[in-house]
């Protein structure tokens, strides 16, 4: 699995030190502020920065802009709370999952394994290459660019679109 990919990389000050928590590691990364901005709209903060641990697939910026026109502000609507907060716990699952137990799981899987998000939604995680490829209930596929970003409760998986449920 690769580890890193110069499109996402993240400030020092994120990745000198391990990051209390998960929203810290998006925090500590310009390309990710947009879904900073997304779980303090739908009021996730509290729950990312919990005991956890949790494993996300933290969109980039990039990401977001691939949403068909108009679709981040109306997610980012107040009365569209609750649509925004099942798209974002969509992006995680309970438990760290770091890049080598992913690889090992959609190995003992035969080239797949399913990961319950959050909001209780599956994804499947495969291999194309060497590169994790993540898929959503649609059937788009997310690209792990980088692995491994570790924080206090869990870990961080930067991909390169927006997973649908």
């Amino acid at each position: 699995m690769q580890k890193t990919n110069e499109t996402a990389t993240l400030d020092p000050k994120s990745t000198s030190a391990k990051a209390t928590d998960v929203v810290e590691v998006a925090i500590g990364s310009a390309q990710h502020s947009t879904l900073v901005s997304a779980v303090k709209a739908a009021d996730l903060v509290a729950t990312l920065k919990g005991k956890g641990p949790f494993t996300v697939f933290a969109p980039t910026n990039k990401a977001f802009e691939k949403l068909p026109s108009g679709k981040l502000d109306e997610l980012l609507k107040p009365d569209a709370k609750k649509d925004l907060s099942g798209l974002l716990t969509y992006h995680a699952v309970a438990g760290e999952m770091d890049a080598q137990t992913l690889s090992a799981a959609i190995k003992t899987g035969h080239g797949k394994t399913s990961l319950t998000t959050v909001n209780g939604a599956k994804l499947t995680a495969s291999l194309d290459g060497d590169k994790v490829v993540i898929t959503d209930a649609k059937g788009g596929k997310a690209l792990v660019t980088a692995a491994d970003l570790k924080a206090g409760n869990g870990v961080v998986h930067v991909i390169d679109t927006v997973l649908m449920p």
